[in-house]
């Protein structure tokens, strides 16, 4: 399973009726991977600090919002 493969490959064009099975199928492969991810996040981030993130819907915006918030000096 390629639970990190929304990290390591950007978002593919979004699915239109022009869409072949190949790039309906790599969206859908990014899709989920996505949707897996941020799940994992949002179980293993305590309710406090998930509390001073927004909510994000893509991974890379999602760990980019926690890591700003709480990035050290």
């Amino acid at each position: 399973m390629d639970i990190d493969y929304n990290i390591r490959k950007d978002e593919p064009p979004a699915i239109t009726e022009e869409s072949t099975p190949a790039a309906v199928a790599l969206y859908e492969r990014w899709e989920r991977s996505n949707r897996l991810r941020v799940m994992f996040i949002k179980t293993k981030v305590t309710a406090g600090i998930r509390g001073y993130v927004d909510q994000h819907e893509n991974v890379r915006d999602l760990l980019k919002a926690i890591d700003d918030q709480f990035v050290t000096s």
